[in-house]
């Protein structure tokens, strides 16, 4: 898939939008949008924005009850989903969560689970039970829906809602990052300017996925704001897709984390890849080792490629560096803060950290999101009326104002670029009727940075194998929450207040696993 933002494709989201109003849908409503990287999911982006919609992103490795809980959260009206990926059947897993699919007519869905939700939209030519296909949305506007969706433009405002993006929560609930046009615009403005995008045209490949902030602000908002083209080279992740795409479409530049460079360079078939057009890209997620950053620069021909550091609800980056880093400074730091965004290093009594001493690093800016949708409570727990943002991550800043993270406050394990928190996973695995207790923790991995193990306590006579802890949780949780290692044990370390020595336990297993 390629794209850049022509006349003729805003013509085509436009008339997608247009549809959309024929549906029923008002300003403010929210779109749920379920599925792997597809050109019908750009269209969707672009077409809810001038819709005046909030689009939802949903991760397509969800499973029903997260599914559901994300659709319940934010009141979706319509989703537009694939048929089917990899091994999710979109459509049973939607029919699962509303039976009453099978026999509602088309956009006029009375779910008892989900009652906001009237209009179900599947990706392809097929007919499913009670949904409308993406092209007949297409073709539903007329000259008046269209007119409507013009007349838009002169009433959206900038602060207005265009996006939720689901972070996960240690309530083991995701979280409705709510962005704004003024939040996702101006970050892509900056980030585009710090890889020079304003100066001459560039080709980025685009491995990363769609549903996250690194695909549809990073990416696609590129084509919207400098012209880029924007090179979707499969429809998640696959290494030699990447390198394919790059070959044929004289890619410039190139957006990954440290997990997916290496599965790139350790391909077997990379050597036979032309790479001599790129030269820039961004790299995040999770640190890059100094040698896959060598690599990246010498094998990847990127000699300016830049790190980056953000969270969802920054919108998402806050830190970057700059194409002409050294080395050290590409592996050893997130750069430096973008301009018109603040921010400052909080020891643990609130005041500000001197430079190079660590702290909770603290936002605020151009980014910040207006808040969790519909959770007052735990948007409060990182925003304050001074719309500070906590985030959670222990840092420092040195005399340059470059900024290392040396820690996390946040117990958040980051296993190949996906921030994935124990306790969703520990709240889930507690459901077993044979499980007493349960603590999850990230151990080291070279390919993926961190992987998930899990300490399991089991209940007075009940006995389990990994293969067993396994098999519960497929199909019941997102495969990249289900632990890599598991172990059962008796007791888990405890200080003399009973609280869980996580530390200690990564340690025993960083020994016991020779990592």
């Amino acid at each position: 898939m390629v794209s850049n933002q022509s006349a003729p494709t805003m013509q085509i989201c436009d008339q997608l939008a247009a549809g959309f109003v024929a549906l029923g849908l008002k300003r403010g409503d929210r779109v749920g949008m379920w599925g792997p990287n597809t050109l019908e999911w750009v269209l969707t982006q672009f077409a809810t924005a001038r819709a005046g919609l909030i689009m939802v992103s949903i991760n397509p490795a969800y499973q029903v009850n997260e599914l559901a809980y994300a659709l319940r959260k934010v009141g979706c009206r319509a989703v537009v989903s694939a048929t089917s990926f990899k091994t999710q059947d979109y459509y049973k897993m939607l029919h699962q969560v509303c039976p009453e699919l099978e026999r509602c007519k088309a956009g006029e869905l009375d779910s008892k689970h989900l009652p906001m939700l009237k209009t179900v939209i599947m990706l392809g030519e097929e007919k499913c039970p009670g949904t409308f296909s993406f092209p007949e949305v297409m073709e539903m506007g007329d000259h008046a829906h269209r007119k409507t969706v013009l007349e838009m433009q002169d009433k959206l405002q900038f602060d207005d809602p265009i996006n939720i993006q689901f972070t996960s929560g240690t309530t083991g609930h995701p979280k409705g990052a709510t962005l704004t046009h003024h939040n996702i615009l101006n970050n892509q403005w900056l980030i585009g300017h710090r890889l020079g995008y304003h100066e001459i045209h560039h080709k980025i490949c685009m491995p990363v996925p769609l549903y996250h902030c690194f695909g549809m602000v990073c990416s696609t908002l590129a084509a919207a704001v400098f012209g880029t083209t924007v090179v979707a080279s499969s429809p998640s992740f696959e290494p030699e897709p990447a390198l394919q795409a790059i070959q044929e479409e004289n890619c410039t530049s190139i957006y990954g984390t440290p997990t997916m460079f290496i599965d790139m360079l350790h391909h077997p078939n990379f050597d036979k890849y032309r790479l001599t057009s790129m030269n820039t890209g961004i790299m995040g997620g999770s640190p890059c080792p100094i040698e896959t950053m060598r690599q990246v620069v010498s094998k990847m021909h990127c000699p300016e490629i830049c790190i980056a550091y953000g969270t969802t609800e920054n919108s998402p980056l806050t830190f970057m560096g700059y194409k002409s880093d050294s080395l050290e400074r590409k592996v050893g730091t997130i750069g430096q803060p973008f301009p018109h965004v603040e921010v400052k290093i909080v020891d643990t009594e609130g005041r500000v950290s001197s430079v190079n001493e660590p702290g909770e690093l603290w936002t605020r800016g151009h980014g910040t999101m207006l808040g969790y949708w519909d959770d007052p409570v735990k948007t409060a727990e990182v925003i304050g009326p001074d719309r500070w943002y906590r985030t959670g991550d222990t840092a420092v800043l040195d005399e340059q104002g470059y900024g290392r993270i040396v820690g996390r406050i946040k117990d958040m394990i980051i296993r190949g670029g996906e921030n994935i928190y124990p306790r969703e996973i520990e709240e889930f695995l507690h459901t077993h009727p044979k499980v007493e207790d349960v603590q999850v923790i990230g151990v080291p991995d070279e390919r993926m940075g961190e992987e998930i193990c899990a300490w399991i306590k089991m209940k007075g006579g009940e006995k389990m194998s990994v293969d067993d802890v396994k098999a519960f949780c497929k199909g019941q949780i997102s495969h990249f929450k289900i632990p890599r290692y598991i172990t059962f044990v008796k007791e888990f370390p405890l200080t003399v207040t009973g609280k869980v020595q996580k530390y200690k336990m990564r340690e025993l297993m960083i020994k016991e696993l020779g990592l």
